[in-house]
């Protein structure tokens, strides 16, 4: 008897070490990735010449952790239901129209990388504990937000726009204020997260402050506001469950919204927004919202492929001759589905995200899923579809955040226990 318990912990040992190596090799790839995937890094740090390979090292780390999960044993089991086959499909779409631009070299590789990260969402949901992926993630944040404020104090050449639009205004280590200031929001409404579940309040006091105060200086008050409403979308779900339950609706109501503003600007024609005699125009975003959403009639139903918008000299031309600049930029993520992918892949779009909802009200209403996971969940989503009104966060191929949305995504395409599949359906808004 003592032989053979011996002789099979000799073959169990390696396994359970390898898959402990396996899941910190997991962590550190995350964290690295978040570090190189957040946004374009100010050209005094990197060149911009090859910028290109921070793209290749998030790739990579994708590929590291794909690897890695190999030897890793499922800790959440997916169900192939339609709310599983929708997010697959409209992804798969999103990658597939490619085929229908003119398949330049820029298109072709964020199709692939779009493929790549999907599979690395997926692999990463499965495989790792959701509070192991939020540590991870908040420690690159803190890595980009802590370098940011040093390179602003210390090195002010760097992490200070000196531009006349932005004079002032912190950037860090990044290219932009913009992304700073998301950078700094996202590593908020983590910190909050963190605390919750049990981080000390010396760690969280630190992280959260350098975070606000980045977001303060970087003048991004919308994304701080938004983290702020994220946080307390957290703390509350966790004290009602009848709140967690509302606001499993939100990512549905902004979908909503987002097609009624983009039919407005369709159907009227004007580039801003007209409240009485004010005209809106959100520092200019509304321009490119209406010339966009002006072509939707030349590719309706396929749209205009990934990258397969700016990319047309026609079309980049002729705005930068009307307004004197040009992003390559839409702005607003809705309005970059529904220009790259049609009306089918916005239709996609939306449905996985009712059916989203649809589903986390069934998990809730199942005890399906845990009450801090859930609530992690719809803040975090919320936090990516509000800031879609403004920024181009969906359909980013490298960009960490954008696929942490699919893995939360993915991470509600579970099984619900049958007994509970009842109560789901009595319940039903």
């Amino acid at each position: 008897m003592d032989g053979r318990a011996l002789d099979s912990s000799v073959w169990q040992a390696p396994g359970i070490e390898a898959e402990k190596f396996a899941r910190t090799i997991v962590n550190w790839s995350i964290t690295i990735n978040v570090i190189v995937s957040m946004g374009t890094f100010h050209p005094a740090l990197l060149p911009a010449g090859v910028t290109l390979v921070q793209q290749v090292v998030a790739l990579a780390m994708w590929g590291v952790l794909i690897y890695a999960s190999l030897f890793i044993r499922p800790r959440l089991r997916l169900a192939f239901n339609l709310d599983t086959l929708v997010i697959v499909a409209f992804y798969a779409f999103a990658t597939i129209s490619v085929f229908w631009t003119d398949l330049g070299v820029s298109a072709l590789m964020k199709a692939a990388a779009l493929a790549i990260t999907m599979l690395g969402a997926f692999c990463m949901v499965t495989r790792a504990d959701l509070d192991d992926i939020v540590k991870s993630t908040t420690r690159g944040l803190f890595v980009l937000i802590a370098g940011s404020a040093l390179c602003a104090v210390i090195l002010p050449d760097i992490g200070v726009d000196q531009t006349w639009m932005h004079n002032g205004q912190w950037q860090g280590v990044f290219e932009s204020k913009q992304t700073l200031g998301f950078a700094g929001a996202y590593l908020m409404f983590f910190a909050c997260y963190r605390k919750v579940t049990g981080q000390g309040w010396l760690p969280f006091l630190v992280t959260f402050v350098l975070a606000s105060t980045c977001v303060i200086f970087s003048e991004s008050r919308g994304a701080g506001a938004l983290s702020l409403v994220a946080c307390a979308l957290l703390l509350t779900s966790l004290w009602s469950v009848r709140c967690m339950q509302v606001y499993a609706m939100l990512p549905c109501a902004m979908c909503i919204v987002a097609a009624l503003l983009m039919l407005y600007f369709y159907t009227t024609g004007y580039d801003s927004i007209h409240v009485f005699d004010t005209a809106i125009n959100l520092t200019e975003r509304t321009y490119i919202w209406q010339y966009a959403i002006s072509h939707f009639d030349d590719a309706p139903l396929f749209g205009f492929g990934i990258n397969g918008f700016w990319t047309k000299p026609e079309i980049y031309d002729y705005f930068n001759q009307n307004h004197g600049w040009v992003l390559d930029n839409y702005h607003n993520g809705y309005i970059a589905i529904l220009v790259e992918t049609g009306f089918i892949g916005y239709f996609l779009f939306t449905a996985s995200v009712f059916l989203f909802s649809y589903k986390v009200l069934c998990l809730i209403a199942g005890r399906a899923i845990d009450r801090l996971h859930c609530a992690l969940i719809i803040g975090f989503v919320f936090l990516n579809c509000q800031t879609n009104f403004t920024e181009t966060v969906f359909l980013r191929s490298t960009m960490f955040t954008s696929v942490l949305l699919i893995g939360f995504f993915l991470a509600v395409c579970r099984s619900v226990p049958s007994s509970r599949v009842q109560l789901c359906e009595l319940e039903r808004p």
